[in-house]
C-alpha cells in the first residue's frame, strides 16, 4: 500500500504530534473500518494452570520457581469447574496460559486439551509462543510438529502473550530467558499456516525506545501482510509493582498509552481490531481508548491473576462494561473468539 504509514512518520507521530490530534487521527481510521458504531467484547477467563516459569523475567510478579512456597500445578478438577462456571456466565472462550514448568510434556497439554474438549463445547485460546517453542523444544518437535499437535487435540487459536517488544536488545535486558523475537515470529507464522488465527500484543513501557515500538509494529504488520492471521492487536503498558524491574524504571502513563494505542491503529492497516486494555489501564481510560482508535473493549476477565500479581487489581462486570461502552457513544456487542458478533445490547 503506497499510502500506508512509513517508520519515519510513525516515529514523528510518536514524538512529535499533539496527542489529542493522533486521536483525531486513529479515530478517524476507527470509524473508516468500522462504521456501525460497534464496540465488541468477549466474555471468558484467563486460566493459569501454572506458575512455575523457568524464565524469571524481571517485568514478571506472578512466576515461581519450581520449589516456592506458593507454586502451583492447577488441579484438574478445579479447572474445569472454572471452566464450567464460565460458561454459565455466557463465556464462550477460556485464555489458558502458564508458566514454563520444566515437569510437564506435551502428554500433560494434549491430555488437558482433550478433556475440556470431552467435557465442554468452548474456545480454547491457549499457549501464548514462549509455552509453545517450549513444549515443542522438551519434546523435540519442530514447532509446526508442536502446533499440529496441540490443534489436533483441541487448541482453537493462540494468545499473543510473550510478545512484550519484538526487539532483541530489549528482550535481553528484560526478560534474557525467553525466546527471541524470530521465534515469536515463528510460533505465529507456523499457526497462521496450520489455518490457526491469532492475536498479537504488545507490552511496553520498561527499555525500548520509540524506534524499538516502531519495529514491533513493523514486525507484525509484515507477518500479517504475509497470512493475515492475526485477529487483533492488544497494546499494555507494562504493571511495576512488585516486579525487579518495576523499582528501576520510569513508568509510562495514561497519556503515553493512548499515544501508542493510536499510533497502533494508524500503523496496523492490515489489522482489523484494535482492543483497550481496561485491565491495565482501568475503565475510564479505556472508554477514552474508543476514541483513540479501539474498537473492542477486551475481556469480562472473570478470573486474572498475572497483572493482579503486579498489584493492578480493576474489576468490572459484563454490565460495566456493556454501560461504559454506551455511555461513550457505541452500541455494545458481545462477539467471539473470531470477532463474530453473538449479542447485542
Amino acid at each position: 500500500m503506497s499510502d500506508r504509514l512509513n517508520n519515519g512518520q510513525a516515529l514523528r507521530h510518536l514524538s512529535e504530534t499533539p496527542l489529542l490530534d493522533l486521536g483525531q487521527l486513529a479515530d478517524a481510521v476507527r470509524a473508516a473500518l468500522h462504521p456501525e458504531r460497534l464496540v465488541t467484547f468477549i466474555v471468558d477467563r484467563n486460566i493459569n494452570y501454572t506458575n512455575v516459569c523457568i524464565n524469571r523475567c524481571s517485568f514478571c510478579a506472578f512466576y515461581k520457581d519450581e520449589d516456592d512456597p506458593g507454586a502451583y500445578i492447577l488441579d484438574e478438577g478445579i479447572l474445569m469447574e472454572k471452566i464450567r462456571e464460565t460458561i454459565a456466565l455466557g463465556g464462550t472462550q477460556i485464555l489458558i496460559q502458564g508458566g514454563l514448568h520444566p515437569g510437564l510434556d506435551m502428554a500433560y497439554y494434549t491430555g488437558l486439551l482433550r478433556k475440556i474438549k470431552n467435557s465442554f463445547t468452548i474456545n480454547i485460546h491457549g499457549f501464548s509462543p514462549p509455552e509453545i517453542a517450549y513444549i515443542a523444544k522438551k519434546a523435540g518437535f519442530t514447532i509446526k510438529e508442536a502446533i499440529t499437535e496441540l490443534k489436533d487435540a483441541g487448541l482453537d487459536s493462540i494468545p499473543g502473550g510473550g510478545a512484550e517488544i519484538l526487539s532483541d536488545r530489549v528482550r535481553e535486558a528484560i526478560s534474557p530467558r525467553k525466546i527471541n523475537t524470530s521465534a515469536w515470529l515463528e510460533v505465529m507464522k507456523e499457526a497462521h499456516t496450520l489455518g490457526m488465527k491469532t492475536t498479537a500484543t504488545m507490552m511496553f513501557g520498561t527499555v525500548e525506545t520509540p524506534a524499538d515500538i516502531v519495529a514491533h509494529l513493523e514486525a507484525i504488520r509484515r507477518l500479517q501482510d504475509e497470512t493475515g492471521g492475526f485477529t487483533a492487536f492488544i497494546p499494555w503498558t507494562f504493571q511495576p509493582g512488585a516486579t525487579e524491574l518495576g523499582q528501576k524504571i520510569t513508568h509510562a502513563t495514561a497519556a503515553d498509552y493512548l499515544r501508542v494505542l493510536a499510533l497502533s491503529r494508524l500503523y496496523l492497516d492490515n489489522v482489523k481490531n484494535i482492543q483497550a486494555s481496561w485491565v491495565t489501564q482501568g475503565i475510564k481510560t479505556a472508554q477514552v481508548a474508543l476514541r483513540f482508535g479501539a474498537n473492542d473493549f477486551g475481556s469480562t476477565m472473570i478470573e486474572e491473576n498475572v497483572v493482579k500479581a503486579a498489584g493492578v487489581a480493576f474489576k468490572v462486570s459484563k454490565n460495566d462494561i456493556i454501560n461504559a461502552i454506551r455511555s461513550t457513544g457505541f452500541r455494545p456487542a458481545q462477539r467471539d473468539t473470531y470477532y463474530n458478533v453473538v449479542n447485542y445490547f
